[in-house]
């Protein structure tokens, strides 16, 4: 099932970005670390290269995701024209703290009471913008939420009188290109419940687990991968757990087990892990361009 999802504010959200993007001197594109790319909202790229905004990429959550190949990320986006990348923990004041520091050598020429350096903060839904935006300002003006697209209206505020703020609402793009990212985004819970089948981002997350990281699930669940797929994962799960429909003579009940696995793989519970890599993301580009030539 190819996955999509652009609820209706989201529409008057990206002509409201825009439109204060030309006010905007640095943006802070909260990324999620786990899936750096799949994360990245290519509308945000296209409104800022159109104002020739520089950008801070934050991977935030990289308490979460493994720090091997978040260095690799990081890497890949220090090496691309006008954008500086950071991963960090947006939970953590001392994390949010470096921010603004990290933001000004963007743009050095405002830095003053009569040119005050002013930030937007971008991203998708439930990346971490609301709580950078409440930690960097040491109070709570945004709303934070498990759900994805809590916040729907823009907010500035004054960070200092050399400094301001505007956090814009998680941003979603119309159509979701490559199957794979609708995926890894419902796994890190970047889209709503309403628009994926639990069941099958489980199994796609299990794959993507077996491929990379099977001694993850060994140790979280107690039993062996060899010759598994995602479906035998999920199945695995819901009897280790004791997940059974009740008068169904035993059935696994694959429902509960998909939360299972997604809840104790967004709370870091199997570890800390990375759903793509700068590799396997330009591998997955060409095959999608492969295809399309045929």
């Amino acid at each position: 099932m190819a996955i999509q999802w652009f609820p209706g504010h989201m529409t008057s959200a990206r002509r409201k970005a825009g439109e204060t993007m030309e006010f905007t001197d640095v943006v802070i594109e909260v990324l999620d670390a786990r899936a750096p790319e799949a994360s990245a909202n290519p509308m945000i790229r296209e409104l800022r290269e159109h104002r020739q905004r520089p950008c801070l990429k934050i991977l935030n959550k990289a308490d979460l995701a493994d720090p091997a190949i978040t260095s690799q990320w990081l890497d890949f986006y220090n090496r691309q024209q006008g954008v500086s990348a950071v991963a960090l923990s947006c939970k953590s004041a001392t994390d949010a703290a470096r921010v603004p520091r990290l933001c000004q050598p963007l743009a050095p020429h405002r830095n003053s009471t009569h040119k005050p350096l002013r930030l937007m903060i971008m991203g998708i839904p439930n990346v971490g913008k609301s709580t950078l935006m409440n930690m960097l300002l040491k109070r709570r003006v945004a709303n934070v939420g498990d759900e994805p697209a809590v916040t729907k209206s823009q907010q500035c505020h004054k960070i200092s009188d050399q400094m301001t703020l505007t956090d814009s609402p998680g941003l979603m793009w119309p159509k979701i290109e490559f199957e794979e990212d609708g995926f890894m985004l419902a796994a890190i819970h970047a889209i709503g419940r309403n628009a994926v089948i639990e069941e099958e981002v489980a199994e796609h997350l299990a794959d993507n687990l077996l491929a990379h990281y099977p001694e993850r699930l060994t140790e979280r669940f107690g039993f062996g991968t060899a010759g598994m797929d995602g479906v035998d994962v999920v199945t695995a799960i819901a009897k280790k757990r004791g997940c059974l429909i009740k008068g169904r003579g035993g059935e696994p009940d694959l429902e509960k087990a998909a939360m299972i696995l997604l809840t104790e793989f967004r709370a870091g519970k199997l570890g800390r892990i990375s759903l793509e890599t700068p590799a396997s993301r330009e591998a997955m580009v060409s095959r999608s361009s492969e295809i399309a030539l045929q």
